[in-house]
């Protein structure tokens, strides 16, 4: 599927905030769903620990990672309730240890398995959207490109991660946080930073998925600001005790408790609930419902999340997993993204930019991208550049 479509933002509507909790830098936000979605559940199948999972993208490209698990959505034509089947644990005391790493060949992102259930690879299918972009390289044989960028492309394009066993206090916080009768999801901030947000579309889904929240992976910004951050403020809503003489009263002040740690998750989340333009390329539709993922609008001067979601018909947001991209990835998201609107002309890219030539090349080869271009194209801006630094030396010791 394709017809890719822009949205503003992620739409929440149907869920709402519940009181935060922290432990250390971890700060949990849960989402309460009063009605969830009966015809469409989700459960989590694991994979062995010791594969190295490759999933066949396209007739020539591949996507090779750590894959610890997959989800199987299940789903009903006539919106009747549907039952889950749980996480399935597998006992490793019965198969021989592994000879090296294994590896492991899953058809496609997104596979049906079954007549009313999908497999699918959670983060990873947001992920292989965000590698793939502008995949193929250069539409024009440009001078300055090299043979490998017109002939292969980005291929091969790699991006690191880290685990949520990784991430400091992560472990202990998804282990003693509350979790609530409607809960439906959470958003995961790490030093007051929004690392990650999850939605699911039943209670029951998400009390067996809560723990793979720590299999998922997360991207370096979060990761440092575990270590670097060892503890956040906690968010403490309090009652005006001289406004309260009735039960009504008392009511009003819950209230308008509710409403502040609602603003307060509003503002906290506002990378994600207000990103500006996110572009929604749809993968699968399963009856009523749509599997898709989304790209953002790579602005350097604000946060950027890739991701993947579930929604209805209707627009109702059913299942949502994010990832936050590192400032890095930005910018080559950001670069990238430049270089297909200009069909990768470098004059014209550097142009857009507000640069010259020089600039555009010395910031292609910063962002990894250096092995594209003509090494003598690369030589000769960094000579250019080298020159004018030492002009700029030799003026300010006069």
């Amino acid at each position: 599927m394709t017809n890719a479509r822009t949205v503003d933002g992620i739409d929440l509507t149907g869920l709402t905030v519940a009181p935060a909790q922290t432990w250390g830098a971890v700060r949990l936000v849960p989402l309460l769903r009063s009605v969830p979605v009966t015809d469409l559940r989700l459960h989590a199948h694991l994979h062995d620990p010791d594969e190295l999972s490759i999933v066949r993208t396209g007739p020539r490209s591949a996507y090779v990672s750590y894959v610890p698990h997959a989800f199987v959505a299940s789903w009903t034509t006539d919106e009747s309730p549907a039952a889950a089947y749980g996480t399935q644990l597998h006992d490793p005391a019965g198969s021989a240890a592994p000879v090296g790493i294994r590896l492991t060949v899953r058809q496609r992102m997104a596979r049906r398995d079954g007549r009313q259930r999908l497999r699918f690879l959670p983060l990873h299918l947001a992920m292989e959207g965000y590698l793939a972009l502008q995949f193929g390289g250069p539409p024009i044989a440009w001078q300055e490109w090299t043979r490998h960028a017109v002939t292969r492309g980005l291929s091969p394009r790699v991006e690191a991660s880290y685990a949520g066993t990784d991430i400091p206090g992560l472990d202990d916080a998804l282990r003693i946080f509350e979790i609530h009768p409607d809960q439906c999801g959470m958003v995961l901030y790490v030093a007051d930073t929004l690392a990650a947000a999850f939605v699911v579309s039943h209670p029951d889904d998400y009390r067996a998925l809560h723990p793979t929240l720590l299999q998922d992976f997360y991207g370096e910004l979060v990761f440092h600001y575990a270590h670097l951050h060892p503890a956040v403020p906690d968010f403490t809503a309090r009652l005006d005790d001289t406004a309260v003489a009735s039960v009504a009263d008392l009511r009003a002040q819950l209230a308008q408790a509710r409403a502040d740690w609602a603003a307060f998750h509003a503002v906290m989340a506002g990378g994600l609930l207000a990103a500006g333009r996110l572009t929604v390329t749809p993968v699968y539709r399963m009856g009523r419902f749509t599997l898709s993922r989304f790209l953002p609008a790579f602005d350097p001067d604000r946060e950027n999340h890739i991701g993947e979601m579930i929604t209805d018909n209707a627009g109702r947001l059913a299942y949502l997993k994010t990832f936050r991209l590192s400032a890095a990835q930005t910018r080559r998201g950001y670069l990238l993204s430049r270089l297909a609107a200009a069909d990768w002309n470098l004059d014209a890219t550097a142009t857009a930019l507000g640069t010259d030539r020089s600039g555009i090349v010395r910031r292609l080869a910063n962002a990894g991208f250096g092995h594209l271009l003509r090494p003598d194209i690369i030589d000769a801006c960094r000579n250019h550049a080298r020159k004018l630094r030492d002009q700029a030396a030799k003026i300010r010791s006069r």
